[in-house]
């Protein structure tokens, strides 16, 4: 299980932070002021700052251009979006022959998770996704159940669909990506080589955050994680005790990034 971040000693030679970002630096849906404000102090001090998120591109589009940040990945690590002299570079893992295509067999999906997992609905940013489906359970609808999640991803699984549950939709898609190999791939364009992973630390909050938390050791997963554990094969090595945002802010400082 992960340990208290009051155990943690503050490492010597980090070179960035990933974060995700609903539930782990926004809190009831809106982002956490002094999260923020952490980004900015973190990569003013010379630390890269990158978000690792499920939210589609349109959202990683606006991120990459006005947060503090080095570069966003997005749905769930399919593209890989970042600044650079002033001129926005977007990467996908797929070409647009073959988004377009997987889109088309998602809306066998669409269809058929409306039809048979009442309370559910497409999430509210389905319009600016190039490579997934979006089903949301919590986020614009009445909260769902545990089962009622197994059962969308048990329609998922049955399309031959790869899914991942996040802290409030059901991210589905066609191909061979996640969280970590989005980074990977967003490292090598963005600087070049491979990624050290004693390096970087790791913020999230739910399951479609485990391919990170396997990866990296020093991987922290905010006080809301809890609701996902059992569903974690592996699980952040850490955990705050504040939930969301300020569960991240408490995290950075730990790391000695700031003071408390």
């Amino acid at each position: 299980m992960p340990r208290p971040i009051s155990e943690l000693r503050s490492p010597s030679n980090l070179l960035g932070i990933l974060f995700d970002v609903d539930d782990t630096v926004t809190w009831e849906g809106k982002l956490v002021p002094e999260a923020l404000l952490c980004m900015a102090r973190a990569q003013a001090s010379g630390l890269r700052m990158v978000p690792v998120t499920g939210r589609p591109g349109g959202w990683v589009d606006h991120l990459a251009r006005m947060w503090p940040v080095d570069g966003v990945v997005g749905e769930n690590g399919g593209l890989w979006f970042w600044m650079q002299d002033g001129k926005m570079h977007r990467r996908f893992s797929q070409s647009a022959d073959v988004r377009m295509a997987n889109m088309e067999r998602l809306e066998r999906v669409r269809t058929a998770v409306l039809a048979e997992v009442p309370g559910t609905a497409i999430a509210s940013d389905q319009d600016y996704r190039h490579l997934d489906l979006a089903i949301d359970f919590c986020e614009d609808v009445p909260p769902l159940d545990n089962a009622a999640i197994d059962a969308i991803v048990s329609v998922c699984d049955a399309h031959g669909a790869v899914s991942k549950i996040s802290s409030i939709h059901v991210n589905t898609w066609y191909g061979q990506f996640d969280k970590l190999a989005g980074f990977e791939a967003l490292h090598k364009a963005r600087w070049g080589g491979p990624v050290d992973f004693s390096r970087w630390a790791y913020f999230g909050d739910s399951a479609n955050d485990e391919p990170m938390f396997k990866a990296f050791e020093l991987s922290i997963g905010v006080a809301n994680v809890a609701d996902f554990l059992p569903r974690l094969e592996h699980k952040p090595t850490w955990i705050t005790k504040g939930s969301g945002g300020h569960g991240f802010v408490e995290g950075m400082a730990a790391l000695g990034v700031l003071s408390a």
